[in-house]
């Protein structure tokens, strides 16, 4: 590209000009286009996080450009405080999140009533290596609601196959399953 800036692409891209356009996509995503001149191609800019020190020696401030912020920590063993999200269990949050969205948003296409959604998940890194990634990750749905039980497990097996990138990037080196169950 010859910048240091890096581009996600994100939904179609479209021909805007040398001008900044807004695109709506699902979930009420809204994202900047951007023409890169280099390539002559319009490319989305992707997510942009910036992540600052609160106190030593590992106590975190991760903010987006909407100022939503999210608090990590080191593991107390390396030194950490415990008062944060440990940055791969940020990964697992953003797992359970992207994964809830999508399931919201199906049941609501497909006009059943879902009251509650809570998602518990398990995951389990190598042992051992550096990096240690994840090598399994099991999710649990707890769902409520007055819905068809056909229409909940398409839900959860079309997030979870199709729709959530965090999945789909976490399945790349985690073996990942699922189940749910209906709850009072």
């Amino acid at each position: 590209m010859g910048t240091s800036q890096s581009h996600l692409l994100v939904g179609k891209q479209r021909r805007s000009g040398h001008r900044t356009s807004f695109i709506d996509f699902p979930h009420g995503f809204k994202g900047a286009l951007a023409l890169t001149s280099s390539q002559n191609s319009v490319t989305l800019n992707g997510m942009k996080i910036s992540v600052k020190r609160l106190e030593p020696p590992f106590f975190l401030e991760a903010r987006n450009e909407e100022g939503n912020s999210l608090v990590l920590d080191a593991s107390p063993a390396i030194g950490g405080t415990g008062r944060g999200f440990r940055p791969m269990e940020s990964l697992l949050a953003g797992l359970g999140g992207c994964s809830a969205i999508d399931i919201v948003v199906i049941f609501q296409k497909s006009h059943q009533p879902l009251d509650d959604i809570q998602v518990e998940i398990d995951g389990h890194r190598q042992e051992g290596v550096e990096p240690s990634l994840f090598d399994t990750i099991h999710v649990n749905y707890k769902l409520k609601g007055a819905f068809d039980e056909k229409t909940a497990q398409r839900a959860v097996d079309l997030s979870m196959q199709k729709y959530c990138s965090v999945a789909k990037t976490l399945e790349k080196t985690a073996q990942i399953t699922w189940s749910w169950e209906r709850v009072d």
